[in-house]
């Protein structure tokens, strides 16, 4: 269009017919340039969108969740110590500390708690009364009586036989089998050396911390058969217990409660062992 505008502007009698001519075919040559870049233009696919880099965070986010599980049985557990985080045996020092890390950890305070208040709301072991002193005292014997069974359940019996009283979790599997592999736990047990046994420890600490805990609950529940109604009980109560623990990384990402887990990364994830 520069051509004609520049025409425009001179007098006629300078303009010449071949000047024009070529003016006008430089306009339409321009006009069709221009029309061909933006043929172009439009023919070029769009801009590329973030779709890629969606993609690839959401796979991310699914690689972080099928990691989580792993990154949780890393750690120590503060909730539940005695959840496996890595494959080496314990010492019986180590043992030691599991058993005293055990009695006072949050899980077996709350269950005290739990316990005691179903006691007292069915009257049971009624020697020690009702009201805030009755459950004062159910209270106290029912830490007293998790106390002992750490102690001959985690140290003394696993000590003595060479057994992991540890829960490791079956990372991989149904829920059936979950479930399963909690039950099992009851009464099979993993060893220091890497192999499987009978629970004996997780059988007769239970059962010892019941014989011991004779010495001070009231007069009547000091008989064969109280003292073996409880000890069923107590075995009700620990297999619900490795439910729980089978369950744990789902609860905890769930409920993104990390403060129960501060650990570091100690190790190999005790789900890649092949212990139980």
């Amino acid at each position: 269009m520069e051509p004609i505008i520049r025409l425009a502007h001179l007098p006629l009698s300078v303009v010449r017919p071949s000047v024009v001519i070529v003016a006008l075919l430089a306009c339409l040559a321009s006009g069709t340039c221009c029309i061909a870049q933006r043929r172009v233009v439009a023919t070029l696919p769009d801009a590329p969108r973030p779709q890629q880099q969606a993609n690839d965070a959401e796979g991310k986010a699914k690689g972080w969740r099928s990691r989580t599980t792993y990154e949780i049985l890393a750690r120590r557990s503060f909730f539940f110590p005695d959840l496996a985080y890595t494959n080496k045996p314990l010492t019986s020092a180590q043992k030691f500390l599991l058993a005293a890390d055990e009695s006072i950890a949050p899980s077996g305070l709350i269950a005290a708690t739990m316990s005691a208040g179903i006691s007292q709301a069915r009257n049971s072991w009624p020697g020690y009364g009702q009201g805030w002193n009755g459950y004062g005292k159910r209270y106290g014997a029912t830490l007293a009586l998790n106390a002992s069974t750490d102690m001959f359940g985690t140290f003394l019996l696993p000590s003595i036989l060479h057994h992991d009283p540890r829960y490791f979790v079956l990372a991989r599997g149904t829920l059936s089998q979950k479930i399963g592999h909690a039950l099992k736990r009851v009464v099979v047990t993993p060893t220091d050396a890497g192999g499987e046994a009978m629970n004996v420890s997780g059988v007769l600490g239970p059962l010892a911390a019941e014989g011991l805990a004779n010495t001070y609950l009231p007069d009547a529940e000091r008989t064969a058969g109280q003292t073996f109604e409880r000890f069923g009980i107590q075995l009700a109560v620990i297999a619900g217990s490795n439910v729980v623990k089978e369950f744990w990384p789902a609860i905890f990402k769930t409920l993104r409660i990390g403060k129960f887990a501060p650990g570091a990364n100690r190790g190999a994830p005790p789900a890649a062992s092949p212990k139980p």
